[in-house]
């Protein structure tokens, strides 16, 4: 059935299909009536391609980055910005009118997220000095392990442990930016399960499928890592366990009730930040 309205009344009327293509047929027979032309009827029906999202935006028909920010500023007070070109937002804020902040440009850095993670593990431990970071999947085009890793590099007592597959290592450009150009300690390992027990921040990655050129490859390394409560056996009753988001199976739902897994905290923590980061940008704090 088809809703349309009356002019005259306003109710609505409801006409089936049936009732829609007697009312063509008739306006077509007006029409030859008065000698106007009309469409031949389709020969057949073709079935319309659907567009995605991505298909009407401004850069689907090659507007440059600079260009379509010059014009959304001009709409906003504030651009929140993801883009999957690594120095994107860079470029954004050399044009824009409003601020731009960086909701995450490709494999390398994700800002916000980290203020997210900074905040957490304060609230949760207390401190930023004197702890052991274990990061853990996806460390190769984890863009919020990239931005972790260079704000914990800032203060002291910190030791990393970056545990991935050969593949998915932390980029040696990182490596040498923040860890070792600072003297940071730090390990390399495969096994999670040989380290547990030295953690003090245990951070999840998923290996993200949207990362991979070789389909075989993701595969292959998508469950190399999947946190169970009889891994947590072995750590410290204080550890605290976060996570990005969003999870696949790197960890077990079992580990949710766990009071070391902060993952849903971490997520109001992201509202708080980022709630403030607005304010700040806007002068009202």
């Amino acid at each position: 059935m088809v809703n349309s309205v009356s002019f005259q009344s306003g109710k609505k009327l409801h006409q089936s299909a049936a009732d829609l293509q007697a009312h063509r047929i008739a306006n077509d027979e007006i029409c030859v009536a008065h000698g106007l032309e009309i469409l031949p009827p389709p020969q057949k029906q073709v079935k319309q391609k659907r567009m995605s999202t991505r298909e009407y935006r401004s850069a689907a028909k090659g507007e440059s980055v600079s260009d379509t920010i010059r014009t959304v500023s001009c709409y906003s007070d504030i651009i929140a910005m993801r883009h999957p070109k690594e120095g994107a937002p860079l470029v954004a804020s050399r044009h824009s009118l409003v601020p731009i902040i960086n909701a995450g440009d490709g494999g390398h850095n994700h800002p916000t997220q980290t203020l997210t993670d900074l905040l957490t593990i304060h609230r949760e431990k207390g401190r930023f000095d004197d702890l052991t970071i274990g990061l853990c999947g996806d460390l190769k085009f984890g863009r919020t392990v990239h931005s972790l890793v260079a704000a914990m590099s800032r203060y002291t007592g910190i030791r990393f442990v970056l545990i991935s597959p050969e593949e998915l290592k932390l980029p040696r450009y990182v490596k040498e930016q923040y860890i070792k150009s600072r003297n940071i300690p730090y390990i390399q390992s495969t096994s999670l399960d040989e380290v547990m027990p030295e953690l003090d921040i245990l951070y999840m990655t998923r290996v993200q499928r949207e990362r991979f050129f070789n389909e075989e490859d993701y595969l292959r390394l998508k469950d190399s890592y999947i946190l169970t409560p009889e891994k947590l056996k072995n750590a410290k009753p204080d550890l605290r366990i976060l996570h990005p988001l969003p999870r696949v199976n790197e960890i077990s739902v079992a580990v949710d009730e766990d009071p070391r897994a902060c993952y849903f905290k971490q997520v109001q923590y992201g509202k708080y930040i980022r709630m403030a980061l607005i304010l700040k940008l806007l002068n009202i704090a």
